[in-house]
């Protein structure tokens, strides 16, 4: 048969057009296909190597017709009456399986190789088979290696024979693909797309599609200025386009014309649309359903809100449904089972799931209470009026009930009912009498009191509501009804306190301590003392003491007495209950009059939270008992120089000296008096007294300081040379002879005395920085390190001292030095406040707050860290932080002088005068003594005479924000 359908040039072929016996040819019909133009490749010979389907991967795969339907293991087969064993597809695949393991036809049976399959594959196998099966394929092997070149050499000549009559697409691209690299970017853009042979409604087959006419479209042609109402209907618009404009909505049409009216389309669509709303409105009250708020907080609720996993969910919803199956009356499953759908945001299962356990466990409180809870506002009234009917002595039901009502009206009925119900409830009387006026509470406590005649708060709030004698007959019979309560008696005290018969009020506790005890109550010290804390904050002085007197040594042994009663005291002042500490010394100063160390603590507490005439009052009873405290001398004597009483202060003095005589401090306190007070002739010859009669270093130091501040140079070297012969290893004098050289410009000199200072005394610190900054100044600053190096070795961890080194490089503008110093500082002295606050200062500006944090670690209640962390927040403008700190600080060290400067320096800034006030206030009282600022100004000689105020405005003036 012919397989070419033309030939080469396209006429048909021999075995086409001819007769069967070859007659003339018969000429086929004129087929539309004849005029068609034939594709050029269809009589064309296969090419080398094609494989149909290559191309588009259509090779190598398997179609369900090749292989059958699928079927599984368990499907029954198609013949209905199958052999028990042949029932399934999976048993007859087992079967098919076991035949192809023995096929013994003849048809399987060849000459040279035998059956194809193994004759005895179902025997056993053993021993002897598995030897022989060895040598077998030991034989096999040697032979293949004997032939296994030739063969390899075979496979190879094969295979590249193979590939040049049937070539990889791949090969016979190579060539062009290695002259893409040649191809340039605009060669590549203009490469035309690959056509799609389909026509233009198979390649996107697409519905219809109508669009209506958007409302801009008529609104633009209006604006126009031409006055059209209406659209031809014939004009191809698209959904208004109908086939027969008769069929047009009745209506739409303008009477008399077969035209559109646009307005009618416009008053359609706002009825459609009201149509629409109405249906979602409610038809009985005609307003709508679709409250937007509500809707929003619906669709809020939709949201799931938990945010755990929800297997964990469905875990405990099935654990608590076994529980309510198992055991329906239990109530806390029920709640259980309400709470979990409530947190799981499906609240309507939870209200349901309750109000089920409300009928399972109908005298369950908490079950009610939480249905309650759960129910909307008057749901819940219906739920609480249920549990009532169940339950009518449950006071927390009645309680909830009252609180569902918003009415007071409401709630009062609602708890009078329940009193009615339930007459011995102490709460549901106090709940009903909050809501009274005074004049009805009075009537209904004077009822509750009959009901509850043990409950304490209603007696005594009914004695606070009466006049005075009532107050004391409704007390007498609180204390008939209830004699084991202390709270009676110290009302009762509390009451002739404050109508002024104070004499009743030690009786009255005295009193009570005795039938308390007589009806045995235990008389608990602590909780008497905090009775008498409250009195103390209610204003009932009298009572406060009357109480703290009588049980203030109940219950100690006499030699824990001092140390408990001054516990006792300061945890009253830490609670604000002053008369009560007051009271608590009063006491230990009867007890121990003769003791230093209460007198003291006494003399503290008045000073810091009394008058100054109830310090001195004090202070004279104190030197009276104890004659040789100096401290009380003293305190008296500046009380009354404070006041600017400066005779009775040297009165307070002369009499100290008398009790003590030849006391360093009582010498130097007179000679501070009168110096303080312009009087130097007179100081110069106490001093000259204290000299001759009671010589110690600091009377020759104070000696030479107030020569010095007056001016008399000459007269204080002297005084300095003959100290030092008396006292050579008191560092203080070798610091001031230097310093008043260095003032006199005599720097070696100066030098002299530092050094011949440090020979005697190599432990002062504060010596070798004075010398290394004498160096510094005349410029010597290699000297200066060697000082200070000198120095720390002979005081190793001295923070003070490498502190100094680190500044010193610091200011010869030697930065990394500094920080490499510092970093040696730090290891030597790792828990130096001092380094550290100024470690933060040297960081950069973005590593100082790390740096902060480290000091923090490192040193939490240091005052120097504290205020580097205030100065950093100031730093950065966060000036309430700051401010915080900056308190910290001063509560932490009230004695550092820079911390007060600092301060006010900050509130001079950012803060209001009061703040400003405050601040010095507070400095003044503290009177700070240290601090690298402060020191340099309040023991300059040019400030001997100023006062605290003073120097804190001088030191803060000359603080500059450089950090």
């Amino acid at each position: 048969t012919a397989t070419d359908i033309s030939g080469p040039t396209g006429s048909p072929s021999a075995g086409s057009g001819t007769g069967a016996g070859g007659g003339p040819p018969i000429m086929p019909l004129a087929s539309p296909l004849m005029g068609k133009k034939k594709k050029p490749f269809l009589g064309m010979p296969a090419p080398l190597g094609y494989v149909p389907g290559l191309g588009r991967g259509a090779t190598g795969f398997t179609t369900r017709s090749d292989i059958g339907p699928a079927r599984d293991a368990n499907d029954p087969v198609d013949d209905r009456h199958a052999p028990p064993g042949k029932r399934t597809v999976g048993d007859q695949m087992k079967k098919s399986q076991d035949d192809d393991d023995e096929d013994l036809n003849d048809t399987n049976y060849d000459e040279f190789n035998g059956y194809a399959g193994s004759l005895f594959s179902s025997g056993p196998y053993e021993k002897d088979d598995e030897e022989a099966d060895a040598i077998y394929a030991a034989l096999d092997k040697r032979m293949d290696e004997r032939r296994k070149e030739r063969r390899e050499l075979r496979e190879k000549e094969e295979i590249e024979k193979y590939r040049m009559e049937r070539p990889k697409i791949q090969q016979q691209f190579s060539d062009l693909k290695r002259k893409l690299a040649e191809v340039s970017e605009e060669e590549w853009l203009s490469i035309p797309e690959v056509g799609d042979a389909r026509n233009k409604r198979q390649r996107n087959p697409r519905y219809e599609k109508l669009t209506p006419v958007p409302d801009s479209f008529f609104s633009k042609h209006l604006q126009t200025g031409e006055n059209h109402t209406s659209v031809d209907p014939l004009q191809g618009l698209g959904g208004l386009n109908t086939p027969y404009p008769g069929s047009m909505t009745p209506g739409l049409m303008t009477p008399g014309t077969g035209e559109l009216d646009m307005r009618k389309i416009g008053q359609a669509r706002n009825t459609l649309m009201d149509m629409r709303l109405s249906q979602v409105s409610d038809s009985v009250s005609g307003q709508t359903v679709v409250d937007p708020k509500g809707y929003l907080t619906d669709l809020n609720s939709m949201i799931p809100t938990y945010g755990g996993d929800i297997s964990d969910i469905k875990k405990a919803r099935l654990l608590l449904k076994s529980v309510r199956e198992t055991n329906p009356h239990h109530p806390p499953a029920w709640i259980a089972s309400a709470r979990l759908e409530e947190v799981t945001g499906k609240l309507q299962v939870a209200r349901n799931l309750i109000m089920k356990g409300t009928e399972m466990c109908p005298k369950s409180e908490d079950v009610w209470l939480e249905a309650a809870r759960l129910q909307p506002g008057d749901t819940a009234k219906a739920v609480v009026a249920q549990a009532v009917r169940h339950m009518p002595q449950s006071v927390r039901i009645y309680i909830r009930a009252a609180e569902l009502e918003t009415d007071v009206r409401a709630k009062k009925r609602v708890l009078r009912k329940a009193l009615e119900n339930v007459s011995k409830s102490v709460r549901l009387w106090k709940t009903a009498v909050e809501l009274e006026e005074p004049e009805d509470a009075r009537i209904m406590l004077s009822r509750a009191v009959e009901c509850c005649p043990t409950s304490v708060e209603l007696w005594l709030a009914l004695a606070r509501l009466e006049t005075y004698e009532n107050a004391r007959r409704v007390l007498n019979k609180a204390r008939e009804n209830i004699p084991t309560d202390r709270h009676i008696w110290i009302t009762a005290a509390k009451l002739e306190e404050a109508n002024g018969n104070t004499q009743m009020v030690d009786k009255i506790i005295d009193r009570a301590i005795t039938s308390l005890r007589a009806n045995g109550v235990e008389i608990n010290r602590e909780q008497w003392i905090q009775d008498a804390e409250e009195c103390d904050k209610a204003g009932s002085v009298a009572t406060c003491q009357a109480v703290i007197r009588a049980v203030i040594g109940i219950g100690i042994e006499e030699e824990d007495c001092k140390h408990t009663w001054m516990e006792d005291a300061e945890s009253c002042v830490a609670h604000g209950a002053l008369e009560c500490a007051r009271a608590i010394y009063a006491h230990a100063l009867q007890v121990f009059p003769s003791k230093k160390s209460v007198w003291l603590r006494a003399a503290y507490f008045e000073k810091n939270h009394g008058t100054r005439e109830s310090l001195e009052a004090l202070l004279q009873r104190a030197v009276a008992h104890c004659p040789k405290a100096e401290v009380l001398w003293l305190m008296g004597a500046k009380s009354k120089w404070l006041a600017e009483d400066v005779p009775a202060a040297r009165s307070i003095l002369a009499l100290a000296f008398q009790a003590n005589p030849n006391s360093e401090e009582i010498w130097l306190a007179a000679v501070k008096l009168e110096s303080e007070n312009n009087e130097y002739e007179r100081a110069r010859r106490l001093l000259a007294k204290a000299r001759s009669s009671a010589p110690t270093a600091r009377v020759f130091m104070k000696s030479v300081k107030l020569e010095w501040v007056l001016g008399n140079i000459e007269a204080a070297q002297e005084l300095c040379t003959e100290a030092l012969k008396h006292y050579e290893d008191f560092p203080k004098l070798w610091m001031m002879r230097g310093q008043i050289e260095e003032q006199c410009e005599n720097m070696d000199k100066a030098r002299e005395a530092y050094n011949q200072g440090l020979k005697k005394c190599p432990h002062s610190v504060p010596l070798w920085l004075l010398l290394s900054r004498l160096e510094e100044r005349v410029g010597q600053l290699t000297r200066a390190r060697a000082i200070l190096e000198k120095a720390r070795l002979k005081n190793p961890q001295s923070p003070e001292l490498w502190l100094e080194s680190v500044r010193l490089e610091f200011r010869a503008g030697l930065k990394n030095i500094a920080n490499t110093l510092m970093a040696k500082a730090l290891q030597e002295c790792p828990n130096s406040g001092i380094l550290w606050a100024e470690a933060v200062f040297l960081e950069a500006r973005p590593q100082r707050k790390t740096k902060s944090v480290d000091a923090l670690k490192k040193c939490e209640h240091d005052p120097h860290v504290l205020l580097a962390v205030a100065k950093l927040f100031w730093s950065e403008r966060k000036i309430t932080k700051a401010r915080e700190w900056f308190l910290r600080t001063v509560k932490i060290e009230p004695d550092l002088g820079d911390a007060w400067a600092l301060f006010y320096k900050f509130e001079m800034q950012h803060g209001t005068e009061e703040q400003q006030e405050e601040v010095r206030k507070r400095c003044e009282n503290a009177e700070p003594r240290h601090g690298e600022l402060w020191c340099a100004e309040s023991k300059h000689v040019l400030n001997w005479q100023k006062k605290t105020g003073e120097i804190l405005a001088e030191v803060a003036s000359k603080i500059k924000n450089t950090f």
